[in-house]
């Protein structure tokens, strides 16, 4: 099961927790830790991700995989990435907001889930945040290496049932076969309109 991953939203979602901090810079492990929390809350309330990006288990807890190697690598590393048009290059291991990419491409919703989580862990000192994280059934210790999270990993540490998540995991493959199909642009994967619901549900069931 994997989502679709989404640079433009998530570059408006890591802004927006920038904005949330003030535009003060902030721990670029603090950033992905929310960056994260935001994902799984978002997974919990809408059954998909804000980013779309793979997760990791790390030694200071889960990691967001591709957001963590442009962070780690830089510019240089990625050279070209808009994400470096708007979020700085790690200084003091923090980054700042350079420019606002807006939120155009984050619904409501989404945009609710990222305050929610601000509210309720930027304020944490970083390490107890990383130690809070280590408590995630879906964690495995990688003793200095990094261990694939399986997004099942997370739906069953939520609790949730294996009926729920077989949907989940229907209404996932659907979507990106739509996406395939339509030639639809990853930046274009916005929340889901009543349209393209029903265009998923005729291509789990087989409806013409």
């Amino acid at each position: 099961m994997e989502f679709r991953y989404n640079l433009r939203k998530a570059v408006q979602a890591a802004s927006l927790f920038l904005k949330h901090n003030n535009g003060r810079p902030m721990e670029y492990m603090r950033l992905i830790k929310l960056l994260y929390l935001a994902d799984k809350r978002a997974l919990d309330q809408m059954d998909e991700t804000i980013t779309g990006d793979r997760y990791v288990s790390m030694n200071y807890g889960p990691v967001l995989s591709r957001i963590y190697d442009l962070i780690n690598h830089g510019p240089q590393g990625s050279p070209g990435d808009p994400w470096f048009d708007y979020i700085s290059a790690p200084e003091n291991y923090k980054v700042n907001l350079l420019d606002d990419p807006g939120t155009d491409e984050l619904c409501e919703e989404e945009e609710e889930v990222i305050q929610k989580t601000f509210d309720f862990y930027g304020s944490i000192d970083i390490w107890d945040l990383s130690e809070m994280t280590h408590l995630f059934p879906e964690w495995k210790n990688p003793h200095g290496s990094s261990i694939p999270i399986h997004i099942e990993e997370i739906l069953r540490g939520m609790g949730k049932p294996e009926e729920e998540i077989e949907e989940i995991r229907a209404d996932i493959e659907a979507k990106n076969y739509l996406h395939k199909l339509l030639a639809i642009d990853d930046d274009d994967d916005d929340c889901p309109d009543y349209d393209e619901d029903e265009k998923i549900e005729e291509i789990k069931y087989g409806i013409p």
